[in-house]
């Protein structure tokens, strides 16, 4: 799946691309969830990064209904972060409910 781009101009009339997540974004969610922000493997770093995207998504999907092909990669993305939560229950209890409550992902 293709980076979202979002189109700016600036002072000089020149197009920026400003990218919804960038290298700083993704390290600043790797060194919240994970132990460090390099830590890109470990589960929690993986579903923050992916409730990130998924909540992006949403979003753009809210202006754009008839994409559907970024309804299409939501709807897989939801589904890999579902997996990964399902294996962090089945391993670590403790671990799923800390970063369920973290993310605020259950009511």
């Amino acid at each position: 799946m293709g980076k979202m781009l979002m189109s700016t101009t600036n002072n000089f009339n020149h197009t920026l691309i400003i990218m919804y997540l960038d290298q700083a974004k993704k390290a600043e969610i790797f060194s919240q969830y994970g132990k460090d922000a390099k830590d890109t493997g470990s589960v929690e770093s993986q579903v923050a990064l992916f409730t990130y995207r998924i909540k992006h998504l949403t979003e753009h999907l809210k202006a754009n209904h008839k994409d559907n092909v970024t309804a299409r990669s939501l709807t897989m993305l939801v589904g890999r972060r579902r997996k990964l939560l399902k294996y962090l229950y089945n391993t670590d209890i403790n671990r799923y409910r800390a970063l369920i409550k973290a993310l605020g992902l259950r009511k």
